[in-house]
């Protein structure tokens, strides 16, 4: 939030008494000046020089460390910024402004435990210093401390009522506390206080779509608007209101705009074609579907939805291939098979049309027995459209898009739960303290290498070990398929096993957990086949939220944005029960309790299902059994990162890159190092 992460007005706020007397050799009143004049410039390496010329002389010149601290924050150097602010805490013990700069940038690095002792001292030091409330206020919000940030908040507008950042940054927490009315209060207030501040008039307005109050939403979109006409988050709720009401022309009119100053957001591009291919506008309705496609060949909705446009305009055959492209990327859906078959039964291909009417209606029966699980509910209902608009903050669950949006929030994901599957054999003959073994383990990868499956698999170069790569992709796909095949009839729970390995690669997940279901009945002591079960359901579901457009990490990460655009997401936001993938990790663990990688599965299921804590304390047991365990640093990091325990969560990933994860690097040059 912008507001909430501006330096607060830093140096307007600074008052220091000039440097003392002069001594015949330094002037030291003027490098005072002349360094505050340059900061209040923003000449900051100019003023850093000067004042390292008054430094190298004079040492205890506490004045001279925090003027330097202030310059180095404001060039994003915040390690140096802290450094200091300490040394002039050391000169100066009772230094109340060092206290309250050093809790403000180790606020901002993540380090809110010391930061928030630092606004302790400082309070205590000068109980009467107003600004302090409101920075500690900022830090208690940025630990999910909404209360605390309220009462500091309140402190603050006590004696400063009128302050508009203060009031829309506390009407935020109430929106985090869900007391919208309090929330609404504060978003008035401000509005009323500064009505030429754009900021809470789409504060107000985002909170009253939320609400489904409409009219009232599109009235403030549109004052903030007038304000500022460069905002495209206001474009794109205004459209999303304008929906709502009816009034379709005007959304697509401000879907364009939204465009025209964000031209990266593939949204509001699958928004515009879902409506207008809903107004008749096909043939634009295609080119956004394109524009999608180019940059998220992976996402199933992108050619699902297109292929009904182009039916709709005759492409009869054009259909057929994206309803082709939708169940290569995910060969359970149904709809698809559906879809496709009718259309090849107009084109007179009835051996293909029946085959996929089969496929379907096989498909189907399966969703149907699982009505009980509401991850399959959608999926049982051949009438289902997939056609709902997405909120701002929507993610398609899939890189190219992340990349393309370049958002730190969905740029990374959680490293991929580990189970049995096909893996690149090791030729370098070099140890690799990396490569876990287990003599437990060992004898029941021999076993499943001593199938025909395993064996040819073997062969072939693809030998079953414990991996969180997945082979498809690395393993020639008729490859998998004919390994499939060769398995026909699997009795012994190692070729059931196998089935579901392939089945799973094959992204036949339902058919895969059947076989995985069969393998328990014959080794219902067996740790891999819960393993590799709990890993084939969790994989299913993140798929499946992929399919309804929820990015599962979105859900969980808690650095967002704008709770009022959160409020308006949960309106279509479905949650995934993650509870038989979990019971399922928890008996391997307990079958196998020296294994690390049950715990490290478990961490993420858990970090799926929003239990942080939780996913800590998993990731660390899988790192104390295994303590080169690289994906588990990783992903440990990631989760105190949106815990927002900043700096232990870059030691982690640090820690990751060092045991040779180079994906640790590329996240800690996003969440760790601010460049100047």
């Amino acid at each position: 939030m912008k507001k909430i992460l501006a330096f607060l007005s830093l140096l307007l706020s600074v008052c220091l008494h000039g440097g003392g007397e002069a001594s015949a050799q330094l002037n030291k009143p003027y490098f005072f000046y002349k360094g505050r004049e340059l900061i209040v410039a923003g000449d900051y390496r100019e003023a850093i020089e000067m004042l390292n010329l008054l430094l190298r002389t004079e040492t205890k010149e506490y004045e001279g460390y925090f003027l330097r601290g202030v310059a180095k924050y404001n060039l994003d150097d915040l390690l140096g910024a802290e450094a200091d602010f300490t040394s002039a805490i050391a000169v100066n013990p009772v230094y109340t402004m060092a206290y309250q700069y050093r809790a403000i940038t180790r606020s901002r690095m993540g380090n809110y435990n010391d930061a928030l002792k630092d606004y302790q001292h400082a309070v205590e030091l000068r109980p009467n210093m107003s600004a302090a409330y409101y920075s500690r206020g900022v830090t208690y919000f940025l630990s999910q401390q909404f209360e605390k940030a309220v009462d500091d908040f309140s402190r603050y507008l006590r004696s400063t009522p009128s302050d508009v950042n203060a009031l829309t940054n506390r009407g935020t927490c109430y929106l985090y506390l869900k007391d919208t009315t309090r929330a609404y209060a504060d978003f008035n207030r401000a509005v009323e206080i500064n009505p030429y501040e754009a900021d809470g008039y789409v504060r107000r307005g985002l909170l009253e779509v939320a609400q489904n109050k409409n009219a009232e939403g599109i009235r403030d979109l549109t004052e903030a608007l007038n304000i500022d006409s460069t905002q495209s988050i206001a474009y794109f709720y205004r459209a999303y209101a304008y929906v709502n009401e009816q009034q379709p022309m005007l959304a697509l009119a401000d879907f364009d705009r939204a465009i025209a100053y964000d031209s990266t957001n593939s949204v509001t591009y699958f928004n515009r074609a879902i409506l207008r291919s809903q107004i008749g506008d096909y043939n634009r309705a295609i080119e956004d579907y394109d524009r999608v496609a180019l940059y998220n060949p992976g996402n199933v909705l992108v050619f699902y939805n297109r292929a009904s446009v182009k039916i709709q305009v005759g492409d009869y055959r054009g259909a057929i291939e994206d309803y082709t492209r939708a169940i290569e990327l995910y060969p359970d859906f149904a709809n698809a098979y559906l879809y496709r078959s009718q259309l090849k039964a107009a084109l007179r291909d009835f051996r293909g049309a029946e085959s996929d009417r089969r496929i379907a209606e096989t498909k189907i029966e399966e969703y149907r027995r699982k009505l009980n699980d509401s991850t399959f509910v959608s999926f049982a209902d051949t009438s289902r459209q997939f056609d709902k608009l997405l909120s701002f903050d929507a993610d398609f669950g899939n890189n190219e898009l992340r990349s393309m949006r370049g958002d730190v929030r969905r740029d990374v994901r959680l490293m991929p739960v580990f189970r049995i599957s096909f893996s690149v054999r090791d030729t370098t003959g070099i140890y690799d303290p990396s490569d876990y073994r287990n003599a437990r383990l060992d004898g029941y990868l021999a076993r499943l290498s001593g199938t025909d499956t395993g064996s040819a698999s073997a062969r072939a170069g693809y030998p079953f070990d414990l991996t969180g790569v997945s082979a498809a992709g690395r393993v020639p796909a008729d490859s998998i398929a004919a390994w499939d095949a060769a398995n026909g009839a699997p009795v012994s729970w190692e070729d059931n096993f196998l089935k579901g390995v392939t089945q799973t690669l094959l992204k036949q997940y339902a058919s895969a957990l059947s076989y995985y279901r069969r393998a328990a009945r014959v080794a219902e002591d067996n740790p891999l086949v819960y393993l590799n079960r709990g890993a084939a359901q969790a994989e299913m579901i993140e798929f499946i939220a992929s399919l309804e457009g929820n990015n599962i990490m979105q859900q969980i990460a808690v650095h967002t944005d704008d709770p009022a655009a959160r409020l308006l997401q949960a309106q279509s936001r479905r949650t995934y029960d993650y509870t038989e993938a979990i019971e399922d990790t928890r008996r391997a663990a307990q079958l196998m309790p020296e294994l690390p990688h049950v715990y490290y599965n478990l961490g993420n299921m858990l970090c799926l299902s929003g239990d942080l804590p939780g996913a800590f304390e998993q990731y660390t047991k899988a790192i104390e059994r295994f303590p080169y365990f690289a994906e588990a640093y990783y992903n440990r990091g990631l989760v105190q990162i949106f815990m927002q325990d900043t700096q232990k969560g870059c030691l982690d990933l640090s820690k990751a890159g060092e045991l040779g994860l180079a994906e640790a690097y590329e996240v800690l040059k996003r969440y760790c190092v601010k460049n100047p």
